[in-house]
């Protein structure tokens, strides 16, 4: 899969995202020099750990039958030590429906193994920056 992003000149800082056939801004809040069009590299990232959980939790859900009417995920960020190495997301989530307290244990251990949550904490990720021809 390919994401591409490319300047929008209509903002200083403003960059338009498309990803398959989405497209969204994204932006640098204006005490970053943006116009706060659209939020900023961390909040997408803490965003895809957030949205991920929930997926996750519907999937799984509904595929055992829980009766879960809606999942909320609420991403809370420390970034206050970011540049000791230390980055801290808490996900709070709320599970809605007739659950028992085994159906929300089993669904909040779900929401743990999510594909974003194990990328962020236990893959190790390579990453290559190279200038088009």
């Amino acid at each position: 899969m390919t994401i591409h992003i490319q300047r929008d000149k209509t903002g200083p800082m403003r960059q338009t995202v498309r990803i398959r056939q989405h497209q969204f801004t994204a932006d640098q809040p204006v005490s970053g020099g943006g116009e706060d069009a659209g939020p900023d590299a961390h909040e997408l990232y803490d965003a895809a750990l957030g949205t991920c959980k929930a997926l996750t939790v519907l999937w799984y859900a509904n595929r055992k039958g829980l009766p879960l009417e809606d999942v909320l995920v609420q991403v809370d960020r420390d970034g206050s030590r970011e540049r000791e190495g230390v980055y801290k997301l808490k996900a709070t989530m709320t599970l809605v429906g007739p659950l028992t307290p085994e159906d929300r244990e089993r669904l909040l251990q779900v929401a743990a193994k999510c594909p974003v949550h194990k990328l962020m904490t236990e893959v190790t990720t390579e990453i290559e920056t190279v200038l088009a021809d």
